[in-house]
């Protein structure tokens, strides 16, 4: 496990497009949450110590914000080949309450420079880039958080606001299982 930060300096970058294939059998691209007054979309996989310590409170922010026009994406971008436990077959049995794609070929984390699981990238209504960070201030112990960053964000942006780019700490965790 090599601890990863997330890229800095993308602020304001346009949403690069996908066509994925997702845990529900159907296939989705950026335009399918055009609806969508904030788009999350989190680089995630099924091993990762980080994600699966933060999975539960990601939930738990997708259906807080659903009911707001907030989507929420995963997307797995892992080599399942040397990391089979990041197939598709065992994504499926990942308790993810929203989107989840996969990204076999990697070519969409490459254009969204996503280095990290968990790396989030968080949209505004013009798909532009407002929010690229960390969920909150303790990954590894929820009941020592003192800071909900991701939450703040979406707040925010939600009423219009621009968060600072010294508001925005990167998210780590484990890098992306590139293929060889």
């Amino acid at each position: 496990m090599i601890l990863t930060e997330s890229v800095k300096g993308l602020e304001n970058t346009q949403a690069p497009n996908f066509d994925l294939p997702a845990t529900d059998g159907k296939n989705y691209s950026l335009e399918s949450f055009q609806e969508a007054k904030v788009l999350v979309i989190i680089f995630m996989c099924n091993h990762c110590p980080y994600v699966l310590a933060v999975l539960e409170r990601l939930n738990a922010l997708a259906e807080e914000f659903s009911s707001r026009g907030v989507a929420f994406v995963g997307i797995n971008s892992n080599d399942a080949t040397d990391y089979p436990d990041d197939s598709f077959g065992k994504m499926q049995d990942l308790p993810v309450k929203f989107t989840y794609l996969r990204d076999e070929s990697q070519e969409v984390a490459t254009r969204y420079h996503a280095v990290c699981t968990p790396d989030i990238f968080v949209f505004d209504s013009e798909r532009k880039l407002a929010y690229h960070g960390r969920i909150d201030d303790n990954w590894k112990e929820p009941d020592q958080v003192t800071e909900q960053e991701l939450k703040q964000a979406l707040e925010k942006i939600l009423t219009g606001e621009t968060i600072p780019r010294e508001e925005q700490n990167p998210s780590m965790g484990c890098s992306i299982k590139w293929k060889r």
